[in-house]
């Protein structure tokens, strides 16, 4: 792709990689580091050449979160920002009465696609339905996945002031999460995106 690579690009690779040296070590699980003890130099190479042909496959299909200023992704965190802004008033308002600007949270969420707050089993449960979404499953439908996701935290956020805030959304409590919750997130998510997609609806400014 015509993009060139920017900080958080590697962190796309890391769920295809663990994909891709699952099948050369099936009773071994891959998301345990150990498994490079036992793969060969051989097997490696052929992880790393499928992971990049994906991983360019991928990156085409998002190419401007990637190129200069990276319009892609401000385009999505606006998106998110106006969307949460008609479904959550009260948690929009909050952000901006105590000086939480949507660009300073969700701009990793759009540009690492979630790596950063979920573990590895809930990113590729997400990926499976982006991939399943088609052309738009890792830009239209990640934004509604980014909306849902924020909602869940509402009255948790609502309750804090700037400095536990701030905090807070650099650091999502999702430890702990697996596949229920993620599901419940993309129900959601999927909820949005058949009341809003299609639809400039959630684009249009308030104010106007």
């Amino acid at each position: 792709p015509a993009s060139s690579y920017v900080q958080g690009i590697n962190d796309l690779a890391t769920p295809l990689i663990s994909v891709f040296l699952s099948e050369y070590k099936e009773d071994v699980d891959a998301l345990d580091g150990k498994i490079m003890d036992d793969i060969s130099d051989d097997e490696m190479f052929e992880v790393e050449a499928d992971t990049y042909w994906c991983l360019t496959n991928l990156l085409a299909g998002i190419q401007d979160h990637y190129t200069n200023d990276q319009p892609g992704v401000q385009r999505m965190v606006m998106r998110l920002e106006e969307l949460v802004a008609r479904i959550d008033a009260d948690l929009t308002q909050h952000l901006r009465e105590t000086g939480i600007e949507f660009f300073q949270f969700s701009f990793k969420w759009m540009n690492c696609l979630l790596l950063r707050e979920f573990n590895l089993p809930c990113i590729m449960r997400l990926w499976d339905t982006y991939l399943s979404e088609g052309d738009g499953g890792f830009e239209d439908f990640h934004v509604y996945v980014c909306a849902a996701f924020l909602c869940q935290f509402s009255g948790e956020i609502r309750s804090m002031q700037f400095d536990d805030l701030f905090g807070f959304m650099q650091n999502m409590p999702t430890g702990d999460w697996g596949d229920s919750e993620v599901e419940i997130v993309l129900s959601q998510a999927f909820v949005l995106s058949t009341l809003f997609d299609g639809s400039d609806a959630h684009l249009v400014s308030q104010s106007g």
